[in-house]
């Protein structure tokens, strides 16, 4: 397959016209904190079972996004949302009384980059006026999921991360002030073999250097071309990973790199191990801290290529490998001009 031929520039690069973010005490005691619009003490969001917390933590991120755009909820044309739960279950129950039309996502970590992807080639196509997209994770109800509840006391290894209660939300509209999204770059699913559910940055970084490599050789831009190429959520050891298979690539990332599972949290006092993961990390740190850096010019041109392990308890325990993807949206403080590829 040519680079081209799974990227796309859109003609009519949409506008992210509001976006906000809530994240948990652990994460707002972290160095991104003071970035979040909310901190939530509550790990129950006032509910009695971790997943009704986490479809009350994306009800309350939507929520605050629509007041901040000026919007109701019935000005939504669509809203692509998703977690980490069974059945994407937070973003359905968080939604179900809304009358928005909704399309149910999963990309695992790299769902928010998934969203605003679809959403922006949706829109761009149809001209829709307002486009939603809103993701989420909890580490209490991804732990039960994932690993065993925690009142099991299990031991994390350490190249385990840890996943974020965050989310993020985000509103495309068809022209308006930056960020703009220029394009995007649907990710190739990369498996190498890697077994180990815990090390799931290692099995990620892998789809990560295949959609930045072929992003760049397809928009024929080197790394020095962008501000930052952001990825969600590698941590500490996809991300060195990641550096070692991009220099195979003949691409040095390293002084353009982050990862939004590193800036989550502060490795040597909140004791994360490899650094943060889930859906609303990368999520809640692209509303957060880039969306309003971009919107005031301080960042011109930023890739986000955020990454997802697509992986199932059940097959991993029938010892199965993990999967990866890792979906790229190309977010400018210019709205920019279509070229021809």
């Amino acid at each position: 397959m040519k680079e081209y031929e799974s990227l796309i520039r859109l003609r009519r690069p949409p506008s992210i016209a509001a976006w906000s973010s809530i994240a948990g005490k652990k994460e707002g005691s972290g160095p991104m904190g003071q970035y979040f619009d909310m901190i939530e003490q509550d790990g129950h969001f006032g509910k009695q079972t971790w997943e009704q917390a986490e479809s009350e933590l994306q009800n309350r991120t939507l929520q605050l996004m629509l007041e901040k755009a000026g919007c109701k909820e019935t000005d939504i044309s669509c809203i692509f949302a998703g977690d980490l739960i069974n059945q994407c279950t937070s973003s359905t129950y968080a939604l179900r009384h809304l009358d928005i039309p909704y399309l149910g996502i999963f990309g695992a970590c790299a769902t928010f980059a998934e969203g605003l992807m679809l959403a922006a080639v949706m829109q761009s196509g149809m001209e829709l006026p307002r486009c939603a997209v809103l993701t989420s994770s909890h580490f209490s109800s991804a732990e039960r999921q994932f690993r065993f509840p925690l009142s099991y006391g299990g031991q994390r290894t350490p190249n385990a991360q840890w996943t974020c209660t965050a989310a993020g939300a985000a509103l495309l509209v068809p022209t308006g002030e930056p960020p703009y999204i220029r394009g995007v770059c649907a990710g190739r699913i990369r498996d190498c073999g890697l077994t180990d559910a815990s090390n799931m940055g290692a099995a990620m970084a892998p789809a990560a250097a295949d959609t930045i490599a072929r992003y760049l050789s397809a928009t024929r831009t080197r790394p020095s071309d962008y501000d930052a190429i952001i990825t969600g959520d590698l941590g500490y050891v996809g991300s060195k990973l990641l550096m070692q298979l991009t220099a195979q690539n003949g691409y040095d990332l390293r002084s353009v790199h982050r990862d939004c599972g590193v800036m989550m949290f502060d490795r040597a006092a909140q004791d994360t191990h490899a650094g943060g993961s889930g859906c609303g990390c990368s999520a809640s740190i692209i509303c957060g801290y880039f969306l309003p850096r971009i919107r005031r010019g301080e960042f011109r041109n930023i890739l986000y290529a955020a990454t997802g392990a697509l992986l199932s308890p059940m097959l991993c325990q029938q010892g199965e490998s993990i999967p990866g993807i890792c979906h790229a949206v190309h977010l400018s403080s210019e709205c920019g001009k279509e070229q021809q590829l």
